[in-house]
C-alpha cells in the first residue's frame, strides 16, 4: 500500500463547500497582521505584490472575524489547502535519495545522521566537499529544509542543491571551485516526524509530534525564546514554543551540528510568501548593516525577486527562531527564504511548480558561494593567544563587530566593502590599521 495515500486533508475547499478548516485571504495591513497574530490564528503567508495576507481558519474562527463590528473583507482562494501531490518526498524517500547520491558520488559526499527525532527517526544530513572525510579549514555553508512539516516544496530545493552540486562537479568550473574550497552541509528534511504525520494524518500539520499537539521547532531555539509575543504558550497554537528553550530533540540536533561545523552562511527554507528574512525576529531589532546581513539579504532577494526584511517587518514578531540563535550564538549569517506565493499555497501542483521553483531559487543559494569571494576577512590564527577579532571603521574608535575566533583558529568575517581597523585580541593583541576590504582578505597570524 502507498502510505502517502492514507492522508486525510484537514483543510479543504471544494467549490463553495467549506470543510473543517479553510484558507481565508484578507487585505494586508498592519492592523490585520496584528489582529490575526493576537488571536493566535494560523497565518500561512503574505503577498507583497497584491498586498494580501492569508490564514488557515476553522469555521468558528471565521465566525469570530465575521462578528467584528469593523467590517473585514475576505475571500476564499481555491485549492490552497489541498493535500500534496504524492510526488513530494516523505522521510524515507529523503533517506533513499541521499544514500543514492552518496553511492553515485562517494568521493565528494558523506551521509550523517545529526540526531534522532522525538519518534526515533534519523535526521539526515549530507556533506559535500572534495576531501569530504577530512575536517578542513574551509568556510562552511549550511542549508536546511522543512522546519515545518507541511512545507513540502522545501525539500525539493535542498535535494535539487545536492543534485546540482554533485552532478556538475568536475564539469562546471564554478561548482568545482565551490566543492573544492567549501564544506557544504545540507539537511534536506529537518522535521521528519511532522512530515510523516502530514502524510498520514493531517495535510496541514506544521509542528513536530510532541504529545500529539506538537511544538513549533522554529520557535524552540534559545535566543529570544518567549521574549516578544512571537510565539504561543498554547499547545494548540501553530506557533507553540514548547515548555523550555531547546526542549525538542530536533532543535538540539540542529544546535549540536551548528556548534560542530560553525557555518559562515545558513539558509533555512520555508513556504510560503516569496520573502527573504534575516535577523532579528522581534520588533524593533535589526541587524547592524556593518555586518552585511541586510546587504546580502537584499542581494538574494533581488536575484530571486523576493522581498527582503526582518520577520517583524514582513510578517510579525517571531521569537525563538533558528536564524536569530545561529546569528547570536555562532556568528552565522543566516536567512529564512519563504518560497512560492499565496497563489500556490503549501502544496502547489508538483508538475507545474516544482522545477519552476527550484530553478528560481538556485541563484539565491549560489549567491552565498559567490559572496565568500567578496568583502571579508578570512584565515587562521595559529597562536592560541588570540581569541577575538574587533573590527572598527578606519579611524573611528568604535567597535562595530566583535568576532570570536573558532576553536580551530579559523575565522570568516563577512563585511561590507570599506576600510577597517582590525584588532586581534586575547592574552596579547595585534592591530592592523586602515585595511582596505573590497574582496576576500586572507590573514594568517
Amino acid at each position: 500500500m502507498n502510505w502517502k495515500g492514507l492522508v486525510v486533508a484537514s483543510a479543504l475547499i471544494s467549490g463553495s463547500v467549506m470543510a473543517e478548516s479553510m484558507i481565508v485571504r484578507f487585505d494586508l495591513t498592519d492592523s490585520m497582521k496584528t489582529y490575526l497574530k493576537q488571536n493566535e490564528f494560523d497565518i500561512t503567508g503574505v503577498n507583497y505584490k497584491t498586498m494580501e495576507i492569508e490564514a488557515l481558519l476553522t469555521e468558528a474562527e471565521l465566525a469570530l472575524i465575521k462578528a467584528q463590528k469593523t467590517q473585514i473583507k475576505f475571500s476564499f482562494p481555491q485549492n490552497l489547502a489541498m493535500a500534496p501531490d504524492q510526488d513530494y518526498k516523505n522521510p524515507q524517500e529523503i533517506e533513499d535519495f541521499i544514500r543514492e547520491v552518496h553511492a553515485n558520488y562517494p568521493d565528494i559526499t558523506e551521509v550523517k545522521s545529526i540526531g534522532k527525532s522525538l519518534e526515533g527517526r534519523d535526521i539526515w544530513a549530507i556533506k559535500i566537499s572534495d576531501n569530504v572525510r577530512v575536517d578542513e579549514t574551509e568556510p562552511t555553508i549550511l542549508v536546511n529544509g522543512m522546519h515545518h512539516a507541511r512545507e513540502v516544496m522545501t525539500p525539493e530545493i535542498t535535494t535539487d542543491m545536492v543534485s546540482y552540486l554533485t552532478s556538475n562537479y568536475g564539469k562546471d568550473a564554478a561548482v568545482t571551485k565551490w566543492v573544492n574550497e567549501t564544506e557544504i552541509w545540507v539537511i534536506p528534511m529537518f522535521n521528519v516526524d511532522g512530515n510523516n504525520k502530514m502524510w498520514t494524518e493531517d495535510s496541514m500539520w506544521r509542528k513536530n509530534t510532541r504529545n500529539g499537539f506538537g511544538v513549533d521547532l522554529n520557535r524552540n531555539y534559545p535566543y529570544g525564546w518567549n521574549s516578544c509575543s512571537g510565539s504561543s504558550a498554547n499547545t494548540g497554537a501553530q506557533d507553540y514554543r514548547g515548555t523550555a528553550p531547546a526542549s525538542e530533540p530536533e532543535t538540539q540536533a540542529m544546535m549540536n551540528l551548528v556548534a560542530e561545523i560553525k557555518p559562515v552562511f545558513d539558509i533555512s527554507y520555508h513556504s510560503y510568501s516569496e520573502i527573504v528574512i534575516y535577523p532579528y525576529g522581534c520588533r524593533p531589532n535589526k541587524t547592524p548593516t556593518e555586518q552585511a546581513v541586510e546587504i546580502i539579504g537584499a542581494e538574494i532577494g533581488k536575484k530571486i525577486d523576493y522581498k527582503p526584511g526582518t520577520a517583524w517587518e514582513l510578517l510579525y514578531n517571531a521569537d525563538g527562531g533558528d536564524i536569530d540563535w545561529m546569528y547570536t550564538a555562532h556568528q552565522v549569517i543566516p536567512f529564512v527564504i519563504e518560497v512560492n506565493g499565496t497563489w500556490d499555497g503549501f502544496h502547489p501542483n508538483y508538475k507545474k511548480m516544482r522545477d519552476k521553483t527550484v530553478l528560481r531559487n538556485r541563484p539565491g543559494w549560489q549567491h552565498l558561494f559567490a559572496r565568500l569571494e567578496g568583502p571579508s576577512l578570512q584565515g587562521k590564527v595559529e597562536n592560541k593567544e588570540f581569541e577575538t577579532i574587533k573590527i572598527m571603521n578606519a579611524g573611528v574608535a568604535k567597535v562595530i563587530q566583535t568576532y570570536k575566533i573558532n576553536p580551530d583558529g579559523s575565522f570568516y568575517v563577512i563585511l561590507k566593502a570599506g576600510n577597517y581597523d582590525v584588532s586581534f585580541e586575547g592574552s596579547r593583541s595585534k592591530k592592523i590599521e586602515n585595511l582596505a576590504v573590497t574582496s576576500r582578505q586572507i590573514i594568517s597570524l
